[in-house]
């Protein structure tokens, strides 16, 4: 009965440093961080008084921002595009926005 725990705690212990790790870390750009940069753009775009618009989109990978849609004017484009630049996280904005 003794040798039974002892393996199954060694088991276990080996587990656990298996799971542990696969945890990723801050910074490594995974999925939830590129989420998380895509939220804060959004928010600040959106939380922008000079950008009156509602058609852009925003994706991000490995802290790549691209930026599509449309927007009114040129000003509007660049304006975008400087916001999404000053977001904690963003590395480089890709900027495809449109105007029309």
């Amino acid at each position: 009965m003794k040798k039974i725990s002892t393996k199954l705690a060694a088991l276990a212990a080996i587990a656990l440093i298996g799971v542990a790790g696969c945890a990723s870390k801050p910074g490594q750009n995974n999925y939830f961080d590129d989420a998380m940069v895509t939220s804060r753009v959004k928010k600040a775009i959106f939380d922008d008084p000079s950008l009156k618009v509602t058609d852009i989109s925003v994706t991000t990978e490995n802290a790549v921002v691209s930026l599509s849609g449309h927007v009114k004017s040129r000003a509007e484009r660049t304006k975008a595009g400087e916001v999404a630049k000053k977001v904690e996280g963003v590395k480089f904005v890709r900027n495809d926005l449109k105007i029309q």
